[in-house]
């Protein structure tokens, strides 16, 4: 586990004697250095893996809203458009993050997540938060809308990587290691569970689990926890007919496939009419109004009609590609914050696309979530480029 390869929190230089230098560089030496030497200490192939699925989400954006968007806005290019624009400002605003270094986050992890905090409650204000598809999750800024249930994925992982860098010494007592981040973990996912936004408050309990496994919390405080969010997961469900309706849909969505189970039906229809090779890009019929969310939950299903199973499996490679590297970042960082930082920003990724293909696979009920990268969205393609580019940066100080 991580916490056991480091015993403090600031990484600890070699003696004198094994310091390849003894004095910082002369105005000479840097006039030397071969240009461009700082870009390529980033890990090429994280940012390969997702540049590769940024592009290849734009791409399946604009052949699966081609027609909706036809239908909604009199453009077969609107959403195609907008989700451009928010690629190029997520790469822009991501080049900056990656020059920032990791340790200059640290100072910012309350104030991130008070921030988020306060916007998650303006979410659930009549009046001001907006509402779509009986959900209340988004806040409009101008012409476009947020949902600050992105923004606060990363800036929980960042409270929590501060947070258990500082008590490492207590991470086994459960009053004082594990207990209050679960205090403070619970406020937002009540704020979420307000909304509701079930996905997002799953994705949130799983990484806190994950986060305090890796920094060394005792396996029976864990498996508390685990049970305690099982029953109450249970007891949310049981209340709720809508949820309970999606459960009775999600163990058997051919007993109602034209109701309660119909997107989960076109789901597996799209995908098992793909085949290994798909039927084409660009030929899929499941887009034509067929299958619900087609560019943004379920796009996956799409991928898997038009490419088949080649094309899935290229997309689960690059996914696997993406974590393997953030981890092994994290496993090489130079402190115990950069180290959780880095575990906690990849788990969120891969959790988040684990989930989503899970739901679309039909292995999970369907629950709203976006595939990171891939699927349609302004705030979920920002952010996720934005927790990327964190990852970039601990690449140009990792040797």
């Amino acid at each position: 586990m991580i916490a056991t390869r480091h015993h403090r929190d600031a990484w600890t230089p070699p003696p004198p004697t094994t310091w390849p230098r003894t004095i910082p560089p002369g105005p000479s030496e840097l006039v030397q250095r071969p240009a461009g030497s700082a870009s390529r200490r980033v890990d090429g192939l994280l940012l390969a893996m997702a540049g590769a699925l940024a592009v290849g989400g734009l791409l399946m954006v604009f052949n699966a809203a081609f027609f909706l968007g036809e239908e909604r806005f009199g453009d077969p290019y609107a959403l195609a458009t907008r989700q451009a624009i928010f690629l190029v400002i997520a790469v822009a605003l991501g080049a900056l993050v990656s020059r920032v270094p990791v340790a200059m986050l640290r100072p910012l992890a309350y104030p991130a997540l008070g921030f988020v905090l306060v916007l998650l409650a303006l979410v659930i204000v009549p009046g001001i938060g907006q509402v779509r598809n009986g959900a209340q999750r988004w806040l409009p800024l101008g012409p476009v809308s947020f949902e600050p249930s992105e923004l606060l994925k990363p800036a929980f992982v960042l409270f929590l990587a501060h947070t258990l860098a500082r008590k490492r010494a207590s991470i086994t007592s459960f009053s004082f290691g594990v207990l209050p981040p679960l205090i403070i973990a619970g406020v937002p996912i009540a704020l979420l569970m307000q909304q509701p936004d079930f996905g997002a408050s799953a994705v949130i309990a799983v990484v806190l689990g994950a986060m305090l496994f890796v920094a060394g919390a005792r396996a029976a405080h864990l498996l508390g926890l685990a049970g305690v969010g099982g029953a109450l997961g249970a007891a949310l469900v049981f209340s709720s007919d809508y949820r309970w309706s999606r459960v009775m849909a999600f163990l058997d969505p051919w007993a109602d496939q034209q109701g309660k189970g119909f997107q989960l039906v076109q789901s597996l229809v799209a995908m098992g009419s793909g085949g290994v090779a798909g039927v084409g890009l660009g030929d899929g019929k499941q887009k034509l109004f067929y299958l619900p969310e087609g560019h943004t939950d379920f796009i996956f299903a799409l991928i898997g009609e038009e490419t088949g199973l080649i094309g899935g499996l290229l997309v689960l490679v690059a996914y696997g590609v993406l974590a393997i590297r953030g981890f092994r970042l994290a496993a090489r960082a130079p402190d115990l914050f950069s180290a959780y930082l880095a575990f906690g920003l990849t788990f969120t990724i891969a959790a988040q696309a684990v989930l989503n293909l899970a739901v679309v696979m039909g292995c999970l009920p369907t629950k709203g979530m976006p595939l990171p990268l891939l699927s349609y969205g302004g705030s979920s393609l920002v952010v996720t480029v934005g927790m990327l580019a964190v990852l970039l940066s601990l690449s140009r100080e990792v040797r």
